[in-house]
């Protein structure tokens, strides 16, 4: 893949992870109140915390593979899996630019050893 266009669409992901990020209150700043709140209510609440308390987790873990992506990129190894060297197909790496590994040993990596 192309260096710039490499570095354009990992610069599209860090504004995508950054905007998720700054749009999802911490589940600490969300205020549950103790005035009468009906139990339904009170469940939906604490159920949008633990959404949003999960969705910035899985964004932290987004933009450590971003800040990989990116060293990977400025060392010339962009495009290579991480696991065989192998090169990442470029329509891959448009579809999910953080791609670390080939399709089939993203596969192995995600269901473990055997």
């Amino acid at each position: 893949m192309d260096p710039a266009r490499a570095k354009e669409l990992l610069a599209h992901e860090r504004r995508r992870i950054e905007r998720t990020l700054a749009e999802t209150a911490p589940a600490n700043a969300r205020e549950l109140s103790d005035q009468d709140e009906h139990l339904a209510d009170y469940a939906s609440d604490l159920y949008q915390a633990e959404y949003e308390e999960g969705l910035a987790a899985q964004l932290q873990g987004e933009l450590g593979a971003l800040a990989r992506a990116e060293a990977r990129l400025a060392e010339g190894t962009y495009g290579l899996s991480v696991e065989s060297g192998l090169p990442i197909p470029d329509e891959r790496l448009e579809a999910f630019p953080l791609a670390e590994r080939t399709v089939e040993e993203e596969a192995r990596f995600a269901h473990g050893p055997s």
